[in-house]
C-alpha cells in the first residue's frame, strides 16, 4: 500500500505530465493553453501538494509555510492574469 507522500508523489508526477502534454498540444496545433498562462495554475495546485507532503513527511513547519506561500503567490497571479 502507496503512503500518503507516495500518493502526493503520484499526483505531482501527473500534475506536470498534465502541464507538458497541454504546452506541447498547444505549441503543436495552436489550441487550448498556452504554457505560461497555465503555468500559474499548476504551479499553485503543485506548490499546494508540497505543502501537504511537507505536513505528512513531518519536516520543519517554515517548509510547509513556504509552500503554502508560493501557492498563494502563484494563485494571485493566476487571478491577476485571468481579472479583465
Amino acid at each position: 500500500m502507496l503512503s500518503a507522500s507516495q500518493l502526493i508523489d503520484l499526483v505531482l508526477l501527473l500534475v506536470a505530465v498534465e502541464f507538458a502534454a497541454l504546452a506541447l498540444w498547444h505549441a503543436w496545433r495552436r489550441q487550448g493553453i498556452a504554457a505560461r498562462d497555465l503555468l500559474p495554475n499548476s504551479l499553485a495546485g503543485a506548490s499546494l501538494l508540497l505543502a501537504a507532503r511537507s505536513a505528512f513527511a513531518g519536516a520543519p513547519w517554515p517548509w510547509t509555510l513556504g509552500w503554502l506561500a508560493l501557492a498563494l503567490v502563484a494563485h494571485v497571479t493566476d487571478l491577476a492574469r485571468r481579472w479583465r
